[in-house]
């Protein structure tokens, strides 16, 4: 995610979080330590291939923070038009693989309680649900469930989904293709 696609994200994230959608200074803050060799966030686009006017559409966002040996993911999202497409597990690997590069030994997300869509997800990367936060969501009072990944399982070994390799260097920002073969898609905003 550069500067330039925070206002095409803003678009898709007031559609999707109507209550409870960051503002711009959030994207611009959490953009700022996105770059650089003290980076410490990982923040990427999904956007649909060019089309005869030029450049294709944001239908996915995605956002890391690291620090300490742990990671957060801050946000992640897929259009409603995506869901079932695979994108929120793309979204999510490229995030897992950028948490390894940080040097992150667990991964923390919260997700509504009522989002099991994405519950399924994350619980197949290995996720576990650790407690909750009551009221996080707001408006609605609405739980979080809190989710741990860690980097590696109680053997020693990696799981697979944190093991794969990332395809070449990658500065902290990017974008994730649309087009895949995975099943689930997902929203979540934490």
């Amino acid at each position: 995610m550069r500067w330039w696609d925070i206002e095409p994200v803003l678009a898709l994230e007031h559609e999707l979080f109507p209550e409870d959608a960051w503002s711009p200074g959030m994207f611009w803050s959490e953009l700022a330590h996105a770059r650089g060799p003290r980076a410490t966030r990982r923040y990427v686009v999904a956007e649909t291939a060019a089309g005869e006017r030029g450049e294709g559409k944001i239908v996915g966002y995605a956002g890391l923070a690291a620090a300490g040996g742990l990671g957060d993911v801050q946000t992640i999202a897929a259009a409603r038009d995506q869901w079932g497409t695979g994108l929120g597990s793309r979204l999510l690997t490229d995030l897992l693989q950028h948490a390894t590069a940080f040097e992150c030994e667990e991964v923390l997300l919260e997700v509504r309680v009522d989002n099991t869509r994405a519950q399924k997800l994350y619980e197949r990367f290995g996720f576990e649900p650790i407690g909750f936060r009551r009221g996080y969501y707001q408006p609605g009072n609405v739980d979080a469930l809190v989710m741990r990944f860690r980097a590696q399982d109680t053997d020693g070994t990696e799981p697979a989904e944190a093991a794969e390799p990332a395809h070449g260097a990658e500065p902290a920002y990017g974008t994730v293709p649309v087009d895949g073969t995975e099943t689930a898609g997902t929203e979540n905003h934490g």
